[in-house]
Order: structure tokens, then sequence, then C-alpha cells
């Protein structure tokens, strides 16, 4: 289904091919039911965890599958991902943020910084911009 938002987009269409798109979740739906069956007598601890993920993506099909109708929804969590691995990196490095303040403010850099490289600024550019006392900030939509 990525793939089919991706030519979409980049053959300048707002949509994905109704019928494609049909075909698609028909298999998507199948695939689900299928795992959901398979997983029904939840002998385990992995299974019970498998079936509720099953379930899941029966009942939630449209909150998963909204990148195939809002472009502007991502097909993954990569960014968000990306987003908190410097400030899991930080823990693991100083075992800690010493303290509720000092982490506030590396929570609020690192989101500037994430934020504008979001929208093509550097890094280092959104620092001096910030330093010179005029911080970037993203237009409003």
């Amino acid at each position: 289904m990525q793939d089919l938002v991706r030519e979409a987009i980049r053959q300048g269409r707002d949509a994905v091919d109704p019928a494609v798109l049909a075909a698609q979740v028909r298999l998507y739906r199948s695939a689900v039911l299928a795992g959901a069956s398979q997983t029904a007598a939840r002998s385990g601890p992995l299974m019970k965890k498998h079936h509720a993920l099953a379930r899941r993506l029966l009942s939630r099909q449209h909150d998963y599958l909204r990148f195939t109708t809002d472009f502007r929804a991502p097909p993954d969590n990569n960014g968000s991902e990306r987003d908190i691995r410097m400030a899991k990196l930080r823990q693991k490095v100083s075992g800690c943020l010493r303290t509720l303040n000092g982490a506030r403010q590396f929570c609020a850099i690192r989101s500037y910084l994430s934020s504008g490289a979001k929208h093509g600024i550097g890094f280092f550019d959104a620092l001096v911009m910030l330093t010179k006392g005029e911080p970037w900030i993203p237009a409003s939509t």
C-alpha cells in the first residue's frame, strides 16, 4: 500500500485508485483474520499478544491505513522513534537526566532542532539563529 501511495504522490494525484486500494484492503483484512483465527486459542503469553495485535489491526483498520487516504499521515512511526532516540542515548551515556529542569531544557532544545530539521533547517543554522535571538519559528498552517 505504501507503494500505491508513493506512486499516486509521484503522479501528482490526491488519492490512490479506489479499486486497487479496495483490493489491497481485502488482502489486509484476510491476513488479519487469518492471524486472529490462528492465535484464537491463546495458549501462551506470546500468543495472547499476537491475538491482541490481530484484533487491534482489525478494529482500528482505519487508523492503521490512514496513510492511504490522507497523504500527510506517515505510513510508519520512524520519525517519532528517531525523535526520542537522542533522549534515550543521553540516558544511557549519562545514566539519567539529572534534574527535572535539565530534562525539560534538553527536551526543548531537541524538539526545536527536530522541528527545524523537518522543515529543512540544519542543526547548526537553527542554533545560530537561536543564539542571535532570532529563533526559527515554523509558519502556522
